[in-house]
Formats: C-alpha cells, structure tokens, sequence
C-alpha cells in the first residue's frame, strides 16, 4: 500500500503541477481563436516536442510494450511508422497546408472537393480521434489498476474523468506549454523504465538467453503487418487535425519543415526503449496477459522510479487526449456549431461550445473503453481511417486532375463503415483495414475519374470558383 500511495502521490504532484500550467495561460482561451489555435505563434522546437507529445501516447507506449512482450524488437516500426510519416509531412506537405492558411483538415479538404466533402471529412475525423480516445482510455485505465489493484472499469472511468478536466481548462496554449512538459517527462520515464528492466533480467545478454531468438528479430511482425503501420501511420500524419492545427502555430513554411524532423528524431529511440520493455517484462513475467507488461514492470520498481514512470504514461495520456479532444471540439464548432447556430460568429458563444464539446468528445470514448483490450490495434484502427483522407489531400495537391468533389465525397462515405465493419470481423484473410481505408478513397475517385466525361473542376459548396478564391470562400 505504501507503494502505491508513493507512486500515485509523485503523480499526482506532476498532475498539480500540470493544472498550474494549463490555468497560468486560461486567459488566453477567452476567444475562440485562442482556444483553438493558442493565441500566437510558437517556435519549431517547442510545436516539434508538442506534436511527439501528441502521437507516443498512452497507447503507444502501454501497446508497443504490449506487443514487445509477445513479438519482440520488431514492435518497434509502429513508432517508426510514425516518424517516417513525419519526416515525409516536412518534406512534402508542409508547405501546401502553410500556404493553404487553413487549420482544419475539413477545410483543406472544402478548398478542393466542396462543401460536401468538407462535411464527410469532418465525421470521418471525429469518428477517428474518438476511435483513438479508446485506446488512450484503455490503456491508461490498465496502468491504473494495475498499480492501485482495483478493477479496469473503475481505472477508466477515473483516467477519463480526470484527463477531460485537465483539457478543458486551457486550450491550445496550455496544451502547447504542458505537452513539452509531458514529452519531456514521458521519455524519462521510458528510459528509467527500460534501464531497470535490463538491470532486473541481467542487461542484453542474459536477456537474449531467457527469451525466444525470434524476439531479436525485426521482421518478426511480418512485413504485412509493418506494411500496414506504414499506411496507418505515414497516412493518418497526413490528414490529422490536431497536427494541421500545430503547423498553424509555427511562423513560415521551414519552421513547420524543422518541427516535424524535430518530432520524427525524438519518435525512433522511443519506439525501441518502449519496445525493449515489453521484452524485459516477458523475461520477468511469463504468461501474464501481455496489456499488463508495462503496469507489471512498474510495480517490481522502487518508490520514486515508479512514480516518474507512471507520471510519464500520466503525460503520455493527457498529452493525446489533449490533442485529440481539442482537434474534435475544433471541427465541430467550425464545421456544424458555426455554419448552423452561429452564424454572426458571437465569441462568447463560439467559446462556450467548445468548451461544452471538449468534455462531452473526451467523455463519450470512455464507455467503449471499458471493454477494450488490444489498444495498439485499436490506435491504429483510427490512424487508419484518417490514412483515406490523406489520400485525398495527396490527389488534391499533386493530382488536380482527380479533384472530383462527388468522387471525394462518395469516398468518404464508403471508407468509414467499410473500414469499422472489417476491423470488426477481424481483419479477415489477414488483410488489415489500413488497406481497405486506402484503397475505398482511392478506387472510388478512380471510378469518378474514368467515368466523368472531363477533368472536373476545382469546386466549392456553391459550384465551382477559381482556385484563388477558395481560402476565402471555405473559412
């Protein structure tokens, strides 16, 4: 109990400390601009920590570990997935969305397909970062009962609760300032994670004695599998609303550039450190259910070393849930509250909603997750649905001549249910739904385009409009 107490006690220090932050800068949420975009530019460095913050999450971390424990080293790609997908963000949409201006993936999407597409765009999103809130919750909540020793329901009812009020206090600005201060937290806690857990086994060599030799080897996923996390990862890196939302904040287009080379250098150490702990933890606990590698190192970890690892997974948590819950409330008010209820753009109103929608879209995963189990399949599950819309972005930007609004609405349309529905029966023949949100968007716009009888034009909700006129006739 002592232990417990200890650990929760350095956590919850962290949290308070946390929650100073987030009310020191609440005064820059009065508008809805504030809120939602912080209020002011930041420097590449600080939005390049924000975004690694924002993607080695709970269940990045909880679900590497958990997949190291069964598969070894090679767990590690999903995270190298989602570096590489950083690096190609820099060098090949970066400067599309800067000189878009635009800081919904909706609205980018408005700019070329229309105001229909703009909507599709919009639910495939929420439907996305909610589907990823799960696995956040799930994977939090599996640490806590763990380390406290009460049931999962109740740990994600508690982790849920406690992120929600920690988000809405401040908005963006506060998530800018805090999640530095996560990422920074997260990666010690990892590193002490992973230095205890080899001085624990004996270090590398007496480690490769207790485990089986295919757990040092990093293929063993199968590359059908890491070729699935490219697609995920790489794809939902292209299209995420929070990350469009963070490249916003940065001044010019080689600032945007240097954040996310910043994000990917930092994502590929973290994916072999939280991969070797799953590793040191089957070593150490065979035969426990894999979701508990993590939680079950922690607890053979003194007092404090314990509780800077669980303050790091507390970080990891809120710094997701924080990106995802705001990047949600964003679209709603600017796609649905805005355009329906307020149209002469009250800011008090404007302020109020989102507010309101950050609880409420941070509250509503919480009841899938208190039956979720496989948190990195799930987290990928969303990553894959938001890989369909960075197809359209691609076709938008260096494809003109497939900016079909029809063909990227009807897209959309298909690949939200298509892709749930296959995750759902269990990615049969082995094929995984990051395929099938793929290849929906793009047969459908293949379709579109053999069969229309010219190139379509670039349209809007109101039919189509030069292309210069679209950034002001979308936002």
């Amino acid at each position: 109990m002592s232990f417990q107490v200890s650990t929760i006690g350095i956590t919850l220090i962290y949290m308070a400390a946390v929650g100073l932050i987030a009310a020191y800068v609440r005064r820059s949420a009065i508008t809805a601009a504030g809120y939602t975009e912080g209020g002011r530019q930041f420097p590449a460095i600080i939005i390049g920590f924000l975004m690694v913050s924002e993607f080695i999450g709970t269940a990045v971390s909880v679900g590497t570990a958990q997949l190291g424990y069964s598969k070894g080293i090679s767990a590690a790609w999903n995270v190298f997935a989602l570096a590489l997908g950083f690096v190609l963000l820099g060098l090949i949409l970066a400067r599309k969305y800067k000189e878009l201006g635009l800081n919904t993936i909706s609205g980018v999407l408005a700019s070329r397909y229309g105001q229909n597409t703009r909507i599709a765009a919009s639910v495939l999103t929420i439907c996305a970062l909610e589907i990823i809130a799960v696995s956040i919750y799930a994977s939090g909540g599996a640490v806590l009962s763990g380390i406290l020793a009460i049931g999962k329901p109740t740990a994600v009812i508690v982790v849920g609760v406690l992120s929600v009020g920690y988000v809405s206090v401040g908005g963006m600005r506060s998530v800018v300032y805090t999640n530095v201060l996560h990422a920074s937290i997260k990666y010690l806690g990892i590193v002490i994670a992973m230095i205890y857990g080899l001085s624990l086994t004996g270090g590398v060599t007496a480690l490769a004695t207790k485990l089986r030799p295919e757990m040092f080897v990093w293929d063993a996923v199968g590359w059908s599998q890491i070729g699935a996390w490219m697609i995920a990862g790489i794809g939902s890196i292209f299209a995420t609303q929070h990350v469009i939302q963070a490249l916003y904040t940065v001044p010019n287009v080689r600032a945007a550039q240097k954040a996310c080379f910043y994000c990917a250098a930092a994502m590929v150490p973290f994916g072999i450190l939280t991969a070797a702990v799953g590793m040191a933890s089957a070593a150490l606990h065979p035969g426990i259910n894999p979701l508990q590698a993590f939680p079950s190192l922690i607890a053979d970890m003194d007092r404090l070393s314990a509780g800077i690892v669980v303050a790091g997974l507390a970080a990891s948590l809120f710094g997701t849930i924080s990106a995802v819950s705001i990047g949600a409330a964003t679209l709603l008010m600017k796609d649905f509250f805005e355009p329906l209820f307020n149209k002469e753009r009250d800011e008090r109103r404007s302020v109020r909603f989102l507010k309101v929608a950050t609880i409420i879209v941070g509250l509503l995963p919480v009841v899938i997750a208190l039956g979720a189990n496989n948190v990195l399949h799930i987290a990928y599950l969303g990553k894959g649905l938001r890989a369909a819309l960075a197809v359209l972005v691609l076709l938008a930007f260096y494809a003109p001549s497939f900016s079909n609004g029809s063909g990227a609405f009807i897209g959309i349309i298909v690949t939200l249910p298509a892709t749930v529905v296959w995750y759902m029966l269990g990615d049969p023949y082995g094929i995984d739904n990051a395929y099938v949100a793929l290849a929906c968007p793009v047969i459908v716009m293949g379709l579109f385009h053999l069969t229309s009888r010219r190139t379509a034009p670039i349209v809007t909700g109101n039919g189509p409009l030069p292309e210069q006129q679209v950034v002001a006739n979308t936002e």
